[in-house]
């Protein structure tokens, strides 16, 4: 056999983001897979953050031609919840193809049993290796009976009964090139170096049983493979099935739909945890518009807010160990300064940059939700001392986030300032913090609350007048001393930005969920009523929301993959959320859990986003389903989950802490003002002291009705390192103040003015 010529420019994709199916055996074994299109996907080893390969697709040929099953699309997915194996069946002009996956649990490695029926056919498998998290830099051989490839220290076999093999490179050279030019194949290249590679064997038994491995070595993964044969794939199936049997649970029962989408949810929750890092829970085993461009980051990822959205459901299933498995992966990657990067590989290494300030809350939360529950240790140093820093950080840098919850904007957010007072007045109420620190930090979550509709509330504007509403909670207001004014960028659609007023959303919903407004709040209704005429589709399988107006993370409008700028589509996990409301308000949420079950792919994922427009068949696209947008997502899973158990057991959310529902129910009111230079305000309430606060030492140069009574006065140090001034204005009508900076001896040149009386 020759070497595969030539090594064409073809860029690498991976495959579709659209699953099937995820998959994994659980046990020793460090390899998940994936399913779409009726084929093998991604398959990730040795973490859940480590895609090795596109896909392994087949192509059934025989006399009357040859057909690529994927491209077909005519299978029935056979596949249950809490079971490791998955059986596809395709059916075309002649042919009948039955795949039974089956992952080792003892192995990194995936057996795959095949049957071909039909007169005169033969099958061939077809693989696209994207070793080391990309499809460059791929070298694939072919030895007697396996199909290799490797790239540094990472390498898989494919073993079966292969009659012949060949290595060629994708769009030039590889085995789809050969049948698409020739009509059979007729190509046997030994080796392809260094490039997009594919491999294809020709199986001539009809019957088999394939196997999958990958090592660090191309000798340990025909080990792999070959054990894993000689096994057998009854025996391996056996195992599988008895690790995955410990973590069956019974859930409470319900509409049989909504009860098997609750399993479902809880299965993708198992599978999408890693084993090599214990704890790291990926976003999902999926890149986005993957089948459009290479992207080694995808959402194969841990986001902090995702992963405890998961804990969080551990909890309300009862599984106490598995949300304390997060936490203490949570403990071990957050930085010193008390943050969480943006999202991080399993192993802890930071990917993207970004800061959001509910990624440090949200670890709070759920520190304090396990104590409240009887879960957590007291005497657990290493969680407290994690709050604490969180704590810090959000007290230092909060209350406005260098990101929303979507990743896009700065500013000020219902949900990002919710899920912020929440953790530092449980941080405080619930006895992680101490002392000053304590007494600071529920003066903070004071503050913060009161002033939480000074920053995200108005009221007569002309969409309010459109809608017949008081006002509205808006989604984002962006930083500096306007307040719930101006206008906001929108990401991925360039020269395109909004007045802050019409930027609706349903973060606000949290404020509710949190326990720090009430669900009849004429505010939280009136907001509601906007979202549910502007963001609300209602589509052939239910009801979903829109994040945002203008949003331009989806599709474009003639169903283009999102390339950088596209349009939104709807979100199932905000109906979700709009269904956790509901119930909390007295209402039906069933129409919701109805509305995620029936938006889900053939195995019931649930999608990022669902479609929302007229059908594109050509494209994939039907309203209602699946986009292709990442799926499963973790975070509508346990979304799904929470709201289901909320629902059938007739608990409040899982999220809300007693403690801090309770003080701010009851309508508790700040005594203490906290100025920030980012969040000024201009009045103060005859019985509020104010403090004036620092990231630095300062000298606060001061006076009072007109720069009368001048003196200057030196911070203090605050809790956390801030610094600070605290002054009673009782007495005077307003304060005037300045800045000096000690350690850089300047002014800061501007005056600043607070009166007493009114509003803050």
């Amino acid at each position: 056999m020759a070497e595969a010529f030539g090594r064409p420019g073809i860029p690498p994709t991976w495959a579709s983001s659209a699953k099937d199916w995820v998959g994994t055996a659980l046990g020793r074994s460090r390899l998940w897979y994936t399913l779409g299109r009726g084929i093998l996907n991604e398959v990730y080893w040795p973490a859940t953050g480590r895609p090795q390969m596109r896909d392994l697709g087949f192509l059934v040929a025989g006399p009357g031609g040859w057909h690529e099953v994927k491209r077909v699309g005519r299978y029935q997915l056979l596949a249950e919840p809490l079971f490791p194996e998955v059986r596809v069946v395709h059916e075309g002009e002649g042919y009948r193809l039955t795949l039974d996956f089956v992952p080792d649990p003892d192995r990194d490695a995936l057996l795959i049993g095949y049957h071909l029926e039909g007169e005169g056919l033969r099958l061939y498998p077809l693989l696209a290796p994207h070793l080391g998290g990309s499809g460059w830099g791929n070298t694939a051989w072919v030895e007697e009976g396996a199909l290799l490839a490797a790239k540094g220290n990472e390498a898989l076999a494919l073993l079966g009964p292969f009659a012949r093999g060949s290595a060629g490179y994708v769009g030039f050279s590889d085995g789809w090139q050969d049948f698409a030019r020739n009509g059979a194949m007729t190509w046997t290249f030994s080796r392809a170096e260094e490039g997009n590679v594919a491999l294809m064997g020709e199986l001539l038994a009809p019957r088999g049983v394939l196997a999958l491995a990958l090592a660090p070595t191309p000798e340990g993964a025909k080990t792999l493979a070959k054990a894993a044969l000689v096994e057998g794939l009854e025996e391996v199936l056996r195992r599988a099935r008895e690790a995955w049997r410990a973590f069956r649970l019974e859930l409470p029962k319900g509409e049989p739909e909504l009860e098997r989408e609750a399993y479902i949810s809880y299965h993708v929750l198992k599978v999408l945890e890693d084993r090599t890092f214990p704890g790291a829970m990926v976003a999902s085993l999926s890149v986005p518009w993957g089948n459009t461009r290479d992207d080694p980051g995808g959402y194969h990822l841990v986001w902090t807010r995702d992963q405890v959205e998961a804990a969080f459901t551990y909890l309300a299933l009862g599984a106490p160990e598995e949300a304390r498995r997060v936490l203490a992966y949570l403990a071990a990657t957050q930085a010193p300064d008390g943050h969480w990067p943006q999202n991080l590989y399993p192993d802890g290494r930071a990917y993207w940059q970004g800061v959001q300030l509910d990624e440090a809350a949200l670890p709070v939360l759920l520190a304090l939700r396990l104590k409240e529950l009887g879960g957590l240790e007291p005497q657990n140093g290493a969680i407290r001392e994690m709050v604490r820093r969180a704590a810090g950080f959000l007290a230092r840098e909060g209350p406005v986030s260098p990101q929303d919850r979507w990743e896009e904007n700065p500013g000020l957010s219902p949900f990002t300032l919710g899920v912020t007072v929440a953790a530092l007045a449980g941080a405080a109420l619930y006895g992680f913090l101490e002392g000053e620190e304590a007494e600071y930090a529920l003066s903070l979550a004071d503050c913060w609350n009161a002033r939480l509709e000074e920053w995200c509330y108005l009221s007569g504007t002309d969409l309010d007048q459109a809608h017949g509403v008081e006002g509205h909670y808006v989604r984002l207001s962006p930083p500096g001393p306007l307040g719930p004014r101006g206008r906001v960028q929108v990401a991925n659609r360039p020269g395109v930005s909004l007045e802050v007023a019409h930027l609706l959303g349903l973060e606000f919903l949290w404020l509710v969920r949190l326990g720090l407004r009430d669900p009849h709040d004429p505010r939280v209704r009136a907001t509601l009523h906007l979202v549910d005429q502007t963001l609300r589709v209602e589509l052939p399988t239910g009801v979903f929301y829109r994040r945002y107006p203008e949003d331009g993370y989806g599709e474009h409008e003639d169903g283009r993959a999102f390339d950088g700028t596209g349009r939104g589509r709807a979100w199932p996990l905000l109906s979700g959320e709009r269904g956790m409301y509901a119930l909390l308000a007295g209402e039906d949420p069933t129409p919701y859990l109805r509305s995620m079950a029936a938006g889900t792919g053939r195995g019931g994922l649930i999608p990022e986003q669902v479609w929302d427009q007229d059908p594109i068949p050509e494209r994939g696209l039907s309203p209602g389903r699946p986009s292709g947008s990442a799926m499963p997502l973790l975070w509508a899973h346990a979304e799904y989950l929470k709201l289901y158990l909320v629902w059938s057991q007739g608990k409040g959310p899982v999220e809300r802490l007693g403690r801090v529902a309770e003080r701010y129910l009851a309508g508790a009111v700040p005594r203490v003002r906290h100025w920030r230079r980012e969040v000024p305000l201009s009045r103060l309430k005859p019985q509020e002291k104010l403090l004036v606060e620092e990231r630095r030492p300062f000298r606060l140069h001061l006076g009072f009705d007109g720069w009368k009574e001048v003196r200057d006065v030196a911070s203090e140090p605050l809790p956390f390192g801030l610094h600070g001034v605290l002054l009673d204005l009782e007495g005077h009508g307003e304060l005037s103040f300045t800045f000096f900076f000690p350690e850089e001896g300047r002014w800061e040149g501007r005056d600043y003015a607070v009166k007493r009386g009114g509003s803050g």
